[in-house]
């Protein structure tokens, strides 16, 4: 293994992320530094080997031909690495990583966990909230909470709540809406990235998405809602994601009624990872919670 002393392991990281990744930004983004950092590295070990790993294009970086298959090598090895490291800290029955979205970290998980910590003060968890995916076999990460249809292969998944949505705004918005026909004359906050459309909740109205009005267009569904509670338009929201806003009177449900999405929240673990006193005190808890704290907007 002499060879490895050829190169930082940083400077491997950042290729590995790279190409798993397909863009420096994405990479940035998982190892916590800036794209010109990650674009120093990949430069500083392509140097190092003597030979180029990627083809560098407008819209991003690809795998030489000479560099593909060391890629796919570097992975398969960086996988094993940091297989070999999470093993160091599982099965601690006093310490728990929950990987989770960001936006349902924000804006229900963060407002809840101070009830877990009460019950079980002598368990300590820690959130890792990325947009990005994880494997709970190869990493630190002890439990997922993810949204999707599910049911999902090569990990131990658990359905916890299927998700509804309905119409959320400011109290100011919701006195010029009496039926849901006066959609048109509000603005309407759109997300391009939603699951979902409006015509599922319209449609048993009788109405459709022609008649919306125009509005403010977010890429991030908490920035939508944030939109909403200061009084920028009507959203069609997660019921977890608007669920604290609600309770605090930030927004209100201008009309009755909700869509019964095909998407849930699933709890997941590792196939090949024993679930351990921390995880199941856990599991058991969040699933209660969020059955408790969401019953009245059933």
């Amino acid at each position: 293994m002499q060879n490895l002393n050829r190169v930082h392991l940083a400077g491997l990281r950042a290729v590995e992320a790279v190409a798993r990744l397909g863009s420096l930004k994405a990479a940035a983004e998982e190892l916590g530094v800036t794209p010109g950092a990650v674009s120093q590295q990949v430069q500083k070990t392509e140097l190092q080997l003597g030979m180029p790993l990627f083809d560098r294009h407008p819209r991003g970086l690809t795998p030489t031909r000479n560099g593909g298959p060391i890629l796919h090598q570097l992975t398969a090895g960086m996988t094993a690495l940091s297989a070999a490291i999470a093993m160091t800290g599982r099965g601690r029955e006093d310490a728990l990583t929950v990987s989770v979205a960001p936006v349902f970290a924000g804006k229900w998980l963060v407002w809840h966990l101070r009830d877990f910590n009460k019950i079980y003060p002598d368990i300590r968890v820690r959130v890792d909230a990325r947009v990005h995916l994880v494997d709970p076999d190869t990493s630190d990460v002890d439990l997922c909470i993810r949204v999707g249809k599910g049911p999902y292969k090569g990990v131990t998944a658990e359905k916890l709540r299927s998700q509804k949505v309905f119409p959320v705004c400011s109290p100011a918005i919701a006195e010029q809406l009496k039926t849901p026909a006066d959609l048109a004359n509000v603005p309407i906050i759109k997300d391009p990235g939603q699951m979902f459309s409006w015509n599922e909740w319209l449609a048993p109205n009788g109405l459709d998405m022609s008649i919306l009005g125009k509005g403010p267009t977010f890429s991030d569904g908490s920035l939508c809602l944030d939109a909403a509670i200061a009084g920028q338009g009507v959203f069609l929201a997660w019921e977890t994601l608007a669920y604290h806003a609600l309770e605090v009177g930030q927004i209100v449900r201008p009309f009755p009624g909700s869509y019964q999405t095909p998407f849930s929240y699933w709890l997941i673990s590792g196939k090949h990872t024993p679930a351990t006193g921390a995880m199941k005190v856990f599991s058991a808890w969040l699933k209660e919670e969020l059955a408790r704290s969401l019953s009245g907007l059933d």
